[in-house]
């Protein structure tokens, strides 16, 4: 006897899919919280403050970044300033997100502020829109619940650990971004941009603000196109 799968049976297969591929993506990002909460508190931010910034922010790589320029002894303002325009990117997420997605206006500003790096690429990473609005919603919730609460712990337990710096936890963040981007890089157009971009930020993070690099190594994108372009 021969059984036949509904239609509804074939499209739970793909949504429990996604649900488990976002899940995934939100524990793993999620756990590196952790990571701030420590760093932060190395860096003389409080707890309360720590966990304020995890949740207003939530972009863990300008975060990050805050808290390494005033772990350095850099200037308050120039700490912001610098976490501010590596957060740009988000803005230009954002736009591509509005299309993909097309939320419903009340939604939108809440929608907005789980706009980050891995709800993009897990949104981007669907062949249609119910797909890609499930895996942004729990991409984002999860990874929104995990990073406050370990937030929190990293903070709470960094006197255990002792010399935050001697652990390199700054770079967490960093690893999982590029642990998350390493996989989409598919094309030699694609690992082109990424490779320049990799040689601009590190190029030029000597001699520029912390922040302007990695807008500097945006500039990868339309120059590699432009050569690309030049060859055909």
């Amino acid at each position: 006897m021969v059984i036949q799968e509904t239609p509804e049976g074939v499209a739970e297969r793909p949504r429990r899919g996604v649900v488990r591929d976002a899940l995934g993506v939100g524990v793993a990002v999620g756990l590196s919280g952790f990571a701030f909460g420590v760093t932060a508190a190395g860096a003389g931010i409080s707890t309360l403050q720590a966990c304020v910034l995890s949740l207003l922010v939530f972009t863990g790589a300008s975060q990050f970044a805050l808290v390494g320029a005033l772990a350095a002894g850099g200037n308050p303002f120039t700490a912001a300033a610098g976490a501010f325009f590596l957060g740009t990117r988000n803005a230009f997420y954002g736009l591509r997100l509005s299309q993909l997605l097309a939320l419903p206006r009340a939604v939108r500003p809440f929608a907005a502020h789980w706009v980050i790096d891995e709800t993009t690429a897990v949104a981007l990473a669907q062949p249609d829109r119910k797909s890609a609005r499930l895996g942004f919603t729990v991409t984002g919730l999860s990874l929104y619940v995990l990073w406050n609460l370990t937030t929190l712990l990293g903070a709470l337990g960094a006197e255990a650990i002792g010399d935050t710096a001697a652990w390199g936890l700054d770079a967490a963040g960093p690893a999982v971004f590029l642990a998350l981007l390493a996989p989409m890089l598919k094309t030699s157009t694609e690992r082109a941009v990424a490779g320049l971009a990799l040689v601009l930020g590190l190029g030029l993070l000597p001699v520029l603000p912390a922040g302007v690099p990695v807008l500097a190594a945006a500039l990868a994108a339309p120059v590699i196109l432009w050569l690309k372009g030049r060859r055909s």
